[in-house]
């Protein structure tokens, strides 16, 4: 009996490496052993960048939720910490794009975590929204002079 070559699995084989290393560049997307080893590492790139792709976008929604939060007068934990407190279970996501495109629906939101805190407007705050920005120098000064 004769032997079985495997010509037309091989040639499937190094066609959708082939075809699979479309758009890179040089020989790297038309010699097969090129192809092989750049698809290979695309491959583990991809791997890692899904992971890393959660990561990233955790860490801009954090950064969102914290700025919209400093603006109202709380840190980034104190809110989270006075939201999981009020019972309020909206996850960083929406919280982050609530705080973009909604401020005034995010502040009720802070300032339901301050009553479960049982916090009023911190003073800082309250002097940064009612004093312009031109006297807080001067006072400063003064204070120190005396």
């Amino acid at each position: 009996m004769s032997r079985s070559q495997g010509k037309v699995a091989s040639r499937a084989r190094r066609k959708k490496v082939i075809a699979q290393a479309k758009g890179f560049r040089g020989r790297s997307k038309n010699t097969f052993r090129m192809a092989k080893q750049r698809v290979q590492r695309a491959m583990q790139y991809q791997y890692r960048d899904r992971r890393t792709k959660k990561r990233d976008f955790r860490a801009l929604w954090i950064q969102r939720i914290n700025a919209g939060a400093r603006l109202n007068g709380l840190t980034y934990s104190k809110f989270m910490n006075g939201l999981s407190l009020a019972g309020i279970d909206l996850d960083r996501k929406v919280l982050s794009d609530i705080a973009v495109h909604e401020p005034e629906a995010f502040k009720s939101l802070v300032e339901q975590a301050q009553a479960a805190l049982g916090q009023d407007v911190p003073a800082k705050a309250a002097a940064t929204q009612a004093a312009p920005k031109d006297a807080a120098p001067q006072d400063a000064e003064a204070a120190a002079t005396a």
